[in-house]
């Protein structure tokens, strides 16, 4: 257990390297916003008919990030799967900080943010409400109900650990903060069966937000009257994809956390060997998603459909973008059906990186191939991404970076608790 507080005993010059780091991508987000909101979105490249692009592609890139937390470790919570301490808190915390991160983009696709309360159905005198038939009220409550129970879920988890830095770190003003978040966490017998049983109460509900939420979101674009969107594919469609990409990135954050931590004796080539297996079943659903879509596309009575998926995706000004897309989401996973591979922590690394790369670039597909080549030739035209859409989209991965690094310095990077229990139930099983 020393191993495993002992990012929170001492702090690495590769930490301090990476933050800082990380903190001048975050001070260029901040430009990028203050630029967009000053002035406005024509600092982007959105144009007609492109009106959605890098801020819808990030947004929903982001929330897709987010469900793996949830679905790791709600579900292997529900179905008493012990590998869950070792991964389960680190996609907690990357859950909490991808769904801030996500929630800023579509904020700022209103155009005049300060007006986002209007999205909310609050008491006015005035009577006026939110259009429900929109969108954009549907996925605030959908983000915000998934972020509520996503950080009670986090933080109801990190209770006992942040009890026991309370009790075994140096300092006092350290001890007197773990303290305070501790909330007065004793180890009575009656905290842990009320705080085992809330933990599963709130897994099944964030079990079915997993399903709902991404679904919600791709009704964003199946509602729409736009070739390469209207489908009712795109609920599990989406979930799925979004699954994916979580997955990912767990992988891409554990095996370098594994390493400089020396979390190996915790966080196994056993456990990165299911999350990989995970992560290949769920590749091959997002593949023959990919076929579904296909024929479906072409057996549509709508001409503009057959184009959108059989000429302009795979053959139209972004092709290399739909091609490398199915090379790396379809592709990179086949390396996990070699065992060898599966237990290869560089192979892991490298085919999550790839993943994450090609599930963002199946978003830019979506979004802007589909928009760029509507019904009328007369108003085709190519996007063009400016520096503020890269100052976001780089900002936005450097914020995650630095509040990433900021959970590994001050809170334990695996479930403590779980860990003693697992131990204890194995001591018992085989005395």
């Amino acid at each position: 257990m020393d191993v495993a507080l002992a990012p929170l005993d001492r702090t690495p010059g590769l930490w301090i390297v990476l933050v800082s780091a990380c903190a001048l991508g975050t001070l260029v987000w901040i430009v990028s916003i203050a630029y967009t909101v000053g002035v406005g979105i024509g600092t982007w490249g959105n144009n007609v008919p492109v009106a959605w692009a890098f801020g819808i592609i990030n947004f929903v890139w982001w929330i897709g990030i987010g469900h793996a937390g949830t679905f790791i470790s709600a579900f292997l919570l529900l179905l008493n799967q012990p590998w869950r301490a070792s991964i389960g808190r680190m996609a907690e915390a990357m859950t909490v900080i991808a769904l801030a991160i996500a929630a800023t983009f579509p904020l700022l696709h209103l155009g005049r943010p300060w007006f986002a309360h209007w999205l909310v159905p609050y008491p006015s005198t005035m009577g006026v409400w939110p259009n429900f038939k929109s969108a954009l009220p549907w996925d605030v409550a959908a983000i915000a109900s998934y972020f509520l129970v996503s950080v009670v879920f986090f933080y109801l988890g990190l209770v006992p650990d942040l009890a026991t830095a309370r009790d075994r770190l140096d300092g006092r003003l350290r001890r007197q903060i773990y303290g305070v978040f501790a909330l007065g966490w004793n180890s009575a017998g009656r905290q842990w069966r009320r705080r085992r049983a809330a933990l599963k109460m709130i897994a099944a509900v964030a079990a079915m937000l997993v399903v709902s939420v991404h679904s919600i979101v791709s009704l964003d674009f199946s509602i729409a009257q736009v070739s390469g969107w209207h489908s009712t594919l795109f609920p599990p469609y989406f979930v799925i994809g979004a699954i994916y990409s979580g997955l990912a990135m767990v992988l891409a954050l554990a095996v370098p956390i594994r390493r400089a931590y020396r979390l190996e004796r915790i966080m196994t080539l056993d456990d990165l060997e299911r999350l990989s297996t995970l992560l290949l079943t769920v590749g091959l659903l997002l593949a023959y998603c990919y076929v579904v879509e296909l024929f479906l596309s072409s057996q549509s009575s709508d001409p503009r459909e057959r184009a959108i998926h059989l000429v302009h995706w795979p053959f139209g000004p972004y092709a290399r973008m739909y091609w490398t897309m199915l090379a790396l989401n379809v592709g990179a996973p086949q390396l996990f059906w070699s065992r060898r591979l599966r237990r290869n922590t560089t192979a892991l690394f490298g085919a999550s990186i790839a993943i994450l790369i090609g599930m963002w670039l199946e978003r830019f597909v979506i979004v802007v191939s589909s928009l760029s080549r509507d019904g009328l030739p007369a108003h085709w035209h190519d996007y063009t991404p400016t520096w503020v859409d890269a100052g976001l989209l780089l900002g936005s991965l450097s914020v995650f970076g630095l509040c990433f690094l900021l959970f590994l310095r001050f809170v334990p990077p695996v479930a403590l608790s779980e860990l003693r229990r697992d131990r204890f139930e194995h001591t018992e099983r085989h005395a």
